[in-house]
């Protein structure tokens, strides 16, 4: 991983969430893009003083964060962006060639029972690029064992699996593959690449209503330092996928989610 993207919302974990990432991107020798991406909804002509306005204080605001965070000679760019969120940030990363997004889980949401915010439930369900959510105060730790959880084990996208590739040889961790059979399982969903079977140790099958509740009734046995799931319609998040609020009591998870891009 070389480039990693943080969009920076108005949160009070933006500090120590900032400070993750630095951390992460040490180990990677990465660089870090900061953004924060802001939009003003009016008629034409009428409130163009307002833009430069909000560019600034957002500019300041990032400047400011980074300033009190130890940066370990990470190479950081901050960058202010104007238009909807997720085309941005698609834009962005294209741009940037970025290879992960790390998100917040409640970027903007106080509501305490809330696990994924509007802003981040967005990121995390709509945008096609390798994320990893990192829990509100989490301190950066080497991941020494990784459960990946799915439904399907069908992969026909090129490269999906490098992001976990990637963790599993530079923290040398161990990766266990849990294989829910749910209600829409198809014949096949089970059968294992080559490709995923050399990136995996232990392989778990069960059967439960959802891939969540799967990850819970296996948790404690497998005892993760982090969980990655796949990012589909009909995937991991497919109980909310109309919503981009994801409450704790359908999804929540104390430590960090790798979300890869659909296998299919």
């Amino acid at each position: 991983m070389k480039n990693i993207l943080v969009p920076v919302g108005s949160s009070k974990n933006a500090l120590s969430h900032l400070q993750y990432a630095v951390d992460f991107a040490e180990v990677y020798n990465a660089n870090l893009f900061v953004v924060q991406v802001y939009n003003v909804y009016t008629k034409a002509g009428t409130m163009i003083k307002v833009d430069k306005i909000i560019e600034r204080e957002s500019l300041e605001f990032l400047n400011d964060l980074v300033s009190k965070i130890n940066k370990k000679g990470v190479n950081i760019v901050v960058k202010t962006l104007k238009g909807k969120l997720i085309d941005t940030l698609e834009l962005a990363c294209k741009a940037a060639e970025v290879d992960l997004v790390l998100v917040e889980p409640r970027t903007n949401s106080i509501k305490d029972e809330v696990y994924l915010g509007k802003t981040s439930g967005k990121i995390i369900k709509q945008m096609d690029v390798p994320a990893l959510i990192v829990p509100e105060g989490f301190t950066f730790s080497k991941p020494s064992s990784i459960l990946m959880a799915i439904k399907s084990a069908i992969i026909k996208k090129d490269n999906v699996l490098e992001p976990l590739k990637s963790l599993k040889n530079t923290f040398t961790a161990s990766v266990d593959l849990l294989l829910v059979k749910t209600p829409f399982h198809n014949k096949g969903d089970f059968d294992v690449s080559k490709e995923l079977e050399s990136l995996v140790g232990n392989i778990t099958k069960t059967e439960n209503a959802t891939t969540f509740q799967g990850v819970l009734e296996h948790f404690q046995s497998h005892n993760p330092d982090m969980l990655c799931v796949v990012r589909r319609k009909r995937g991991f998040f497919a109980k909310k996928w109309e919503k981009n609020t994801i409450l704790k009591k359908d999804f929540f998870c104390k430590i960090p989610v790798l979300v890869l891009s659909g296998l299919k």
